[in-house]
């Protein structure tokens, strides 16, 4: 078995009769150490996904495994990394790191464990910044900060929620060369969603294309079969590079662009951003 399998899940909201299907039959394995990028529009469902991989959503049908155990609810063994930081304002960024390490290690000794938010700290190479709160960091800091906490938790599986979709392009940039740089070191088994089909060839073993919601799936996954490190602008000179990013493109305004409205109007199209190239 792969180390990480979600196997028929489907996953819908709202009241009986009037409910809507976000995913279905959806089917996704990882092999232990790969990173995986989740690429589709804006409102797909990949949230849902994701947090149905990391157990805080149960699917209404399917099962998800990681190294062959039933995932049924949240663990320290899936870090998330969301959008949104998710920080605690009165707090240092030694303080947020060490909450989640003193929750997963408390038998650890003291020592030990404030060396291990320390070196982690250093790993997003924010050392300097250690004893200031969030609302004193910039935005790419902080999401710095939510990267350091989920990997000092030494999760199996490392799962990101467009972690980066906040940022300024230039922010969003140098800490796509971070996470690249991270995972090469310490190759944790991760899951990216994105809307950005670049950011996906630039960080990933695969990508998989999901398909327009509602009732959204995968469609086949692309082989990023690119030497790293990988820097943006001289993929833009790769022919392979633009092989791939036209095979995900094509499926998502193909087979899974959004299907028309009453009003005969695409719900998305890469004009307005659901989708992004070269964010």
């Amino acid at each position: 078995m792969a180390f990480l399998v979600m196997s028929g899940v489907r996953k819908g909201y709202g009241p009986a009769g009037r409910r809507v299907s976000v995913l279905r039959d959806i089917d996704l394995e990882l092999e232990k150490g790969e990173f995986v990028a989740i690429v589709g529009y804006s409102g797909s469902g990949k949230t849902t996904l994701l947090s149905i991989a990391a157990g805080l959503v149960a699917p209404d049908a399917g099962q998800v495994w990681l190294d062959g155990r039933e995932v049924t609810h949240p663990g320290p063994d899936r870090g998330v990394v969301f959008q949104n930081y998710s920080l605690l304002p009165w707090m240092t960024v030694r303080d947020n790191v060490a909450l989640a390490v003193d929750q997963v290690f408390p038998q650890w000794s003291r020592e030990r464990r404030g060396e291990h938010v320390d070196r982690h700290i250093a790993m997003v190479n924010l050392s300097s910044a250690r004893d200031k709160k969030p609302a004193q960091l910039s935005g790419g800091m902080r999401q710095r900060v939510a990267v350091a906490r989920a990997l000092a938790m030494d999760p199996q599986v490392l799962l990101l929620d467009e972690p980066l979709g906040a940022l300024d392009a230039l922010t969003r940039a140098t800490l796509q060369e971070e996470i690249a740089r991270i995972w090469a070191d310490d190759r944790k088994t991760v899951v990216m969603v994105t809307n950005d089909v670049d950011e996906g060839i630039l960080l990933a073993d695969r990508i998989v294309p999901l398909t327009a919601g509602p009732d959204a799936t995968l469609g086949p996954p692309v082989v990023v079969d690119l030497p790293r490190p990988r820097r943006r602008k001289a993929l833009n000179h790769v022919p392979r590079f633009k092989e791939i990013r036209g095979t995900v493109i094509d499926f998502l305004l193909g087979p899974g662009a959004p299907r028309a409205t009453g009003s005969g109007l695409a719900r998305g199209c890469l004009g307005s951003r659901p989708i992004e190239v070269g964010a």
